[in-house]
């Protein structure tokens, strides 16, 4: 029996050049048979004449995994790299953008009110708290938060501005529910309301859609191939090494049918991957409109310091007296692009189901298209004749190349397939203003009913009144007296505590 060292072969191409010590084998050990020895030993590659023993194969076969998950990697980690690193960017920039709004609420309250403010920032240390937690995916309802911190400032405002009252936890509750008609702040709360939502909304729901796609690209590209795939592989790259047509490349057709095969189940992604697609630049545009996160965040101090001294004057001239003037977005300082996300969107649709066609362009993987007899068909040196399949599992059914079991998908796939179908969902929603929830939780206003709290006419005025300045004694209304009185305070009444309330801003917040 004659042989030839394992190097004489392998030295023809970059492909068959393999270390000794990669194998745990020498080079005087490992041996190839000449071209006229019988391939019966082999199991996958042709058997009518071979320079490959069986261990070769099993190499062979090894090293014919890990070219394909390369090219699967190397396809996938630059689409897996843009998700992730435009995430990172929007999460700094989102974080530091509120970071920034809550110093610059401070410091301009600081300025303005002194004192006052400082007796009342937790009220708004806990707006910017309950902001950040709603972008972290905590279980925060923004309209009804935004409609309590308008109420609970509402009631920090009736005890400062009239220090000659005390008014009792029920009393001030139930005029608080009625901010919204009687309006104290003018039109600030409602506008403010909308803007911050609908910017919370796009903003948390894109960033999450970042992070998804992100991870379906990082598990999808992980999938490894099946045994029928292993073999197709073997067959197609190094099959034709064991013939000693080391320099021959598969046939384009050849190597699209075994990628298709072996990527069937992530060409079933493609559909609802173009959906999420659509769906994550409508939400873009989102990003990019009049309730874009900057805009909205930016002057938020102005627009609450304006809702204060609405209760007061005309907010416009109370701003320029204060030198208080609307903030100009800044653009030249902002690390994130809308518009880099949007290009690479539009890049990334059709990725799966293009990802075969990718492969197969590499010139290290298979010959030109226009090379169709000087090319590997499988079992010799000549044309492919057989057809492409489709893409996806239910078109392999008729692969000639790959046996694919289409009645068994890969179950990583149909979660990450799943996850793109619900947050196409989500996005949707945050593009149509829609709050979305990303945490499990129950839902905790099934115990409401429309009938919780007071009637605005039913409200009791339960304050007492200290006439201690007046009488210099500690004189109370007795709770009993006023109990026939309670019925008949209606809207006139608190009507009148506001203009009590106007009256009395002006000396104080001045």
């Amino acid at each position: 029996m004659e042989y030839l060292p394992w190097k004489v072969p392998l030295a023809l191409s970059n492909r068959a050049t393999f270390l000794c010590a990669s194998f745990k084998y020498s080079l005087c050990n490992f041996k190839l048979f000449t071209l006229n020895f019988s391939g019966d030993h082999l199991k996958v590659c042709p058997q009518g004449y071979t320079c490959c023993s069986q261990e070769m194969e099993e190499k062979y076969s090894q090293q014919s995994k890990h070219d394909f998950r390369n090219a699967v990697v190397e396809f996938s980690n630059h689409l897996q790299t843009t998700f992730s690193s435009r995430y990172k960017k929007f999460d700094e920039f989102f974080k530091e953008l509120l970071e920034n709004a809550e110093k610059s609420l401070n410091d301009m309250f600081l300025r303005t009110y002194g004192r006052l403010y400082m007796q009342n920032s937790e009220l708004f240390k806990d707006l910017f708290i309950e902001l950040k937690r709603y972008y972290v995916g905590g279980n925060v309802n923004l309209e009804e938060m935004l409609n309590d911190f308008w109420a609970r400032l509402l009631e920090r405002m009736f005890r400062l501005v009239n220090p000659q009252y005390h008014f009792t936890d029920e009393y001030l509750e139930c005029v608080s529910k009625y901010t919204e008609q009687l309006k104290p702040f003018g039109d600030v709360p409602r506008k403010l309301k909308l803007q911050v939502t609908r910017a919370f909304v796009a903003a948390r729901t894109f960033a999450q859609g970042l992070a998804v796609a992100r991870d379906v690209v990082t598990k999808v590209s992980a999938v490894s191939v099946n045994h029928e795939g292993e073999r197709a592989l073997l067959k197609m790259m190094y099959c034709p090494y064991c013939r000693g047509l080391v320099t021959v490349r598969p046939c384009y057709n050849y190597c699209f049918n075994v990628m298709r095969g072996c990527l069937a189940n992530q060409g079933d992604l493609d559909t609802e991957w173009n959906n999420f697609i659509d769906s994550m630049l409508m939400v873009a545009e989102r990003l990019e409109g009049p309730f874009n996160i900057e805009s909205v965040m930016d002057p938020i101090d102005v627009k609450i310091s304006d809702a204060i001294m609405n209760m007061q004057e005309n907010s416009v001239q109370v701003s320029q007296k204060l030198g208080i003037w609307p903030k100009p977005v800044s653009c030249d300082t902002n690390p994130f692009s809308v518009t880099d996300v949007k290009e690479k969107l539009k890049q990334a649709k059709k990725f799966w189901s293009s990802l075969p066609g990718n492969i197969c362009n590499d010139e290290k993987m298979a010959a030109g298209r226009v090379i169709e007899d000087e090319c590997w068909n499988g079992s010799a040196k000549s044309r492919y004749i057989f057809a492409v399949t489709g893409n996806g599992l239910a078109n392999q059914v008729n692969n000639p190349e790959v046996e694919v079991d289409i009645t068994k998908p890969d179950m990583v796939i149909r979660q990450q397939i799943m996850a793109l179908r619900v947050m196409t969902n989500k996005m949707k929603n945050a593009y149509n203003g829609n709050d979305v929830d990303f945490l499990d939780i129950s839902d905790e206003s099934s115990g409401e009913g429309s009938g919780s709290g007071c009637e605005f006419q039913q409200c009791s005025p339960e304050f007492e009144f200290n006439v201690t300045e007046v009488t210099g004694k500690t004189n109370k209304i007795d709770k009993n007296t006023n109990t026939s009185a309670a019925a008949s305070i209606g809207l006139s009444q608190a009507a009148l505590f506001f203009s009590i309330l106007f009256l009395a801003m002006q000396r104080q917040w001045r």
